[in-house]
């Protein structure tokens, strides 16, 4: 089992809190950064949150909710050494570990409803780095998080 952490903004917190269930009766240990109600909270702040998690390895996997999964993505994939992926569909839930090792998946409340959403999570979860040529490309990724980083202020 694995030690997940999921968030989500206030479009995205009735799938996100299904999805969190969901993992728990699967046996794995779930840990929720928000929202927690109905109020406002910007996806941003949730995004980052959890991406710093993943990113300093306090967590196997992450999982983001929002209206799209789009703006997620794009923020957790702004922390060196995340690697984001927002899917709506099987084939990308299952290359989002498989070609690129991604530690966090996003989806779109707005976008996929939850039986959708929780067979995308039993595809990614269930999905393994495969290595090989994809090593190569994810090894840039990580350069470029490197090299980035080095020039932040």
């Amino acid at each position: 089992m694995m030690k997940i952490i999921v968030g989500s903004d206030y479009f995205g917190r009735a799938l996100k809190d299904d999805l969190k269930a969901y993992l728990e009766e699967l046996g794995h240990e779930v840990v929720d950064a928000g929202a927690f109600d109905d109020a406002p909270i910007d996806y941003p702040d949730v995004a980052e949150a959890v991406a710093q998690e993943i990113a300093a390895g306090n967590y196997e996997r992450g999982v983001l909710v929002c209206g799209t999964g789009i703006g997620m993505a794009m923020v957790a994939n702004k922390i060196p050494g995340v690697r984001a992926a927002c899917c709506h569909d099987p084939y990308s839930a299952e290359r989002a570990r498989k070609s690129n090792d991604a530690q966090i998946i996003t989806m779109g409340a707005q976008v996929i409803g939850p039986m959708v959403a929780r067979s995308l999570l039993d595809i990614w979860l269930a999905a393994e780095f495969a290595g090989g040529r994809s090593a190569l490309k994810v090894d840039k990724i990580k350069a470029l998080d490197e090299r980035y980083r080095k020039l932040a202020p």
